[in-house]
C-alpha cells in the first residue's frame, strides 16, 4: 500500500515543482524592469521639479514627443533599419570568421603557436583606430561599417572559443580514443558539446561588442543610423536626440542579446547548473 502511495504522491510533487518554476520565472522577468522604471519616474520628476536644466536633459516625455514625432514622419524607422543592418551583418560576418579559425587554433596546436600570437596583437588596437584605414581601404559605405562590426564582434567570439576547445577535459578524448572515435565523431560528439557553453557566452559578448563598434562607425562618415542621429543632435543641440538614440540603441541592444540568452538557454538545457535548476 505504500508503493502505491508514494507513486501517487509523486507525480502531484512534480506538478507543483513545474508551477513554482514557472511562477518563479515570470516574477523574475517582471523584477528586471523595477529599476529602470524607478529612474524613469525619478528623471521625469526631476525634470518638472526643474532640478535639472532643460537644455542638458530634458525629461523624459519630450525625448519620447521628439522620437514619436520622427516616427510618425517615418524618419525614424530609416535610421533603425540601417543600424541593424549593420550590426547583424557584421555580427554574422565575424562570428562565421571566429568559428573558422577560432575552431582552428583550439583543436590545432600548431596553428595556434602560428596565429594566436598576431591576433592577440589586433585585439588590442582600439576601435577608432580602424576606422580611417577601412575608409582609406574600403571608402565611407557600407562595407566599412560593416567591416568594423565584424571586428568588434570576431575577437570575443574568437576567445571564447578557443579557450573552450583548449578547456576540454582530456578525460574525454581518452573515451573517445577508447570508443575507436574518428576525428569528426570526436568533433561532434565531444568538443562541440564541450565548448559550446563558452561558445555562446563569446557570442553575446561580441554581440554587445558589435553594438558598441556600430557606433563608432556611425560616428565618423554616416548620413543615417543611430550613430548619425546622435551626432546630429550633439550638432544642433538637441539633447533629446541624443539621448533618445541612446536609449535606442540601449533596447536594440537588451532585445537581441535577449534572443541570445533564450537559445542558450534552450540549446544548454542538459547542463546541470544554478541556472537550470528547478
Amino acid at each position: 500500500m505504500s508503493s502505491r502511495t508514494e507513486a501517487t504522491v509523486r507525480p502531484a510533487s512534480k506538478g507543483k515543482k513545474t508551477r513554482v518554476s514557472v511562477k518563479g520565472s515570470l516574477s523574475g522577468s517582471w523584477l528586471g524592469l523595477i529599476l529602470p522604471a524607478f529612474i524613469i519616474l525619478l528623471w521625469e520628476y526631476a525634470s518638472r521639479a526643474g532640478w535639472v536644466a532643460p537644455h542638458l536633459l530634458p525629461s523624459p516625455t519630450t525625448v519620447v514627443d521628439e522620437m514619436s514625432s520622427m516616427a510618425q514622419e517615418g524618419e525614424l524607422l530609416g535610421h533603425i533599419t540601417i543600424t541593424l543592418y549593420r550590426v547583424f551583418a557584421g555580427f554574422l560576418a565575424g562570428a562565421l570568421a571566429a568559428v573558422i579559425l577560432g575552431a582552428a587554433t583550439g583543436y590545432v596546436k600548431v596553428i595556434h603557436q602560428l596565429l594566436d600570437p598576431m591576433l592577440q596583437a589586433l585585439r588590442a588596437i582600439p576601435s577608432l583606430a580602424w576606422v580611417p584605414l577601412f575608409v582609406l581601404w574600403i571608402g565611407i559605405g557600407e562595407a566599412s561599417k560593416i567591416t568594423l562590426v565584424a571586428v568588434g564582434v570576431f575577437f570575443p567570439v574568437y576567445l571564447n572559443l578557443t579557450a573552450g576547445i583548449q578547456g576540454i577535459d582530456r578525460k574525454l578524448i581518452e573515451v573517445g580514443r577508447i570508443y575507436n572515435f574518428s576525428s569528426l565523431q570526436q568533433i561532434k560528439k565531444i568538443i562541440l558539446p564541450a565548448s559550446l557553453p563558452s561558445f555562446i557566452v563569446g557570442l553575446r559578448s561580441g554581440l554587445s561588442l558589435g553594438w558598441m563598434f556600430v557606433v563608432a562607425a556611425e560616428l565618423l562618415g554616416a548620413s543615417q543610423g543611430l550613430g548619425y542621429l546622435m551626432v546630429y543632435g550633439q550638432n544642433t543641440s538637441a539633447p533629446s536626440l541624443v539621448i533618445g538614440s541612446i536609449i535606442l540603441f540601449a533596447i536594440f541592444g537588451k532585445i537581441t542579446d535577449e534572443i541570445l540568452k533564450r537559445i542558450q538557454s534552450k540549446t544548454l538545457k542538459w547542463q546541470d547548473n544554478l541556472e537550470n535548476a528547478s
